[in-house]
């Protein structure tokens, strides 16, 4: 049984948050880390350097492309980066994140 990881990039804490606790609220995420970091990258042909937020979610491959959907849909970036990485745990985490994520409560 293995899950995903999910990185997402934000602007801000308080999106990095809201996004966050959306896809908590409609269970497509057991749970989300959120953390400060700084970016460099190209846009629109200069360099950038921001301070942003990542949220990690852990969730179930199946959910991948509507998980993406969802968030593209309430990201306000242009271009967010919305990151998947195939993940392992110990057997007792990953029961947890797929009962949290495919549990009807």
């Amino acid at each position: 049984m293995s899950f995903i990881i999910v990185y997402i990039t934000h602007s801000s804490e308080v999106e990095a948050q809201r996004i966050s606790n959306h896809l908590i609220e409609k269970k497509m995420v057991a749970c989300a880390n959120i953390f400060p970091i700084k970016s460099m990258y190209w846009w629109k042909g200069n360099i950038e350097n921001d301070d942003e937020w990542v949220s990690i979610v852990k969730t179930i491959p199946q959910i991948w492309q509507p998980l993406q959907k969802e968030i593209e849909a309430i990201h306000p970036f242009d271009v967010p980066c919305i990151m998947k990485i195939e993940a392992e745990a110990n057997d007792a985490y990953e029961k947890w994140i797929f009962s949290e994520v495919m549990s009807d409560e």
